[in-house]
């Protein structure tokens, strides 16, 4: 197999693995298993059950059973993946993308993630990318790092992990799933467009990829340019603003990578924002109207500047999941082990009942630590010099419908960690890293 060392930890690193079971995630088992005998450091396997097969179980049984057999650290978790997809809206495809890497991220913790994608993989998302309408970004595929993820099989052929493993001896287990064409619509690519793509071409995969590499190059570099025409937008969390004259003045082509960096910036992210609603709202620059976009932005233009703000909604309560990121308001929230306490939170005692948070009721009671008796929160919230419109979008955690904590002031009584055993609600303004 070619040669893949640049991609490996570094001597005396420690990484997660992400283990499905399948060969692809076998292999990379193994060569990281083989590179840290050499180089020092270790690997942890972690694997997914995301509940959706009969036999989900047997896929972690048998990962379980390989690491023990060869000393591999072994860590596993599971989640209600469709339930997960009707509470969020999402297909169950990104429900499980979405638990799965929550998962990786809090159990490697400062640990680098390693997953499995391979040359096949990236091919695909590059081929939906361009069928569902996409600009240099989605063009561009995947990377080898990016955002703690590593996928240092991203430029070898299925073809040839599948001839290692046969080599060396490597067992796997597939998911039958993966064969069925309509079970997924990636699924769908692989099995069927992808296979009359190399009738046309046997090197239309290797194409893709290297049309995907050169994408990234030219996307780096417009975005570099396009950065040096936004000297005077003013952003924050859930607001931007730049001139409508500076913006003219940007070539066109560079006016889309403009706008969705400031959409991110304010904290309303890329996903699901179209060539549609790009056009709209750069449309504004001479409309001079307003235009409503995908997650509750709204862009103007006003005394010579295009406005995006983000339009506040009401919020309701929502079950937190362990190690997902819940967007909640301004706020992103995550409950995490107690050992990740990263100073941006609130820590509890353990608890096996579920977390849910809403907005900040003023007459509910809490007791802080060292204070005699309980007090309303509209009190402790005047007393801390917190404002109304701030107070309303605190978010208050409650278990088992106990209130538990309020961000800004702290755990109830009941609920201050007495022992090592602890949760952490981490608590993060949206925008910020």
């Amino acid at each position: 197999m070619r040669d893949i060392s640049e991609w490996m930890p570094k001597d005396g690193e420690s990484v997660l693995c992400g283990v499905s079971g399948g060969v692809d995630s076998m292999v990379l088992l193994e060569l990281l298993r083989a590179w840290h005998t050499a180089h020092g450091g270790g690997v942890t396997a972690a694997h997914y059950n995301h509940h959706l097969r009969p036999t989900a179980s047997r896929d972690e049984a048998f990962v379980r059973d390989w690491c023990t057999e060869h000393g591999i650290p072994f860590v596993a978790g599971g989640g209600d993946v469709s339930g997960y997809a009707a509470r969020e809206g999402l297909s169950t495809e990104e429900a499980a993308r979405k638990l799965r890497y929550g998962f990786l991220r809090r159990e490697a913790v400062s640990r680098r993630i390693y997953v499995a994608h391979h040359a096949g993989d990236n091919a695909e998302t590059i081929l939906w990318n361009l069928i569902r309408g996409t600009g240099l970004r989605g063009l561009s595929g995947m990377s080898h790092e990016q955002g703690g993820i590593v996928r240092p099989l991203l430029d070898v052929p299925r073809a040839e992990i599948e001839a290692y493993a046969a080599a060396h001896g490597i067992p796997h287990i597939e998911d039958e799933s993966n064969a069925d064409p309509d079970a997924a619509s990636r699924n769908l690519l692989r099995l069927e467009v992808m296979p009359l793509l190399k009738r046309l071409n046997p090197k239309a995969e290797e194409h893709l990829c290297a049309t995907g590499g050169r994408a990234a190059l030219l996307h780096a570099s417009a975005e570099a340019e396009a950065r040096r025409h936004m000297a005077r937008a003013e952003v924050r969390t859930g607001f931007a603003a730049i001139p409508v004259r500076d913006l003219s003045a940007t070539p066109p082509e560079l006016r889309p990578l403009i706008l969705l960096d400031l959409l991110e910036r304010i904290g309303a992210g890329r996903k699901d924002v179209g060539a549609v609603h790009v056009r709209a709202a750069l449309g504004l620059l001479d409309a001079g109207e307003r235009v409503d976009l995908p997650h509750g932005v709204t862009a103007s233009v006003r005394d010579g500047w295009l406005l995006l703000e983000t339009r506040r909604t009401a919020l309701g309560e929502r079950v937190l999941i362990p190690g997902t990121p819940l967007r909640w308001g301004p706020y992103e929230l995550t409950v995490l082990p107690g050992d990740s306490d990263d100073g941006d939170g609130i820590s509890i005692r353990a608890t096996r009942e579920k977390v849910s948070v809403r907005p900040c009721p003023a007459g509910e009671r809490l007791t802080v630590p060292g204070t005699p008796g309980s007090r309303t929160l509209k009190r402790l919230c005047v007393d801390r010099r917190i404002s109304l419109r701030e107070r309303d979008t605190l978010p208050a955690f409650y278990v088992g419908g106990r209130l538990a904590a309020v961000w800004r002031i702290g755990p109830d009584a009941a609920f201050v960690p007495d022992g090592p055993e602890r949760l952490f609600l981490r608590v993060r303004r949206r925008g910020t890293p």
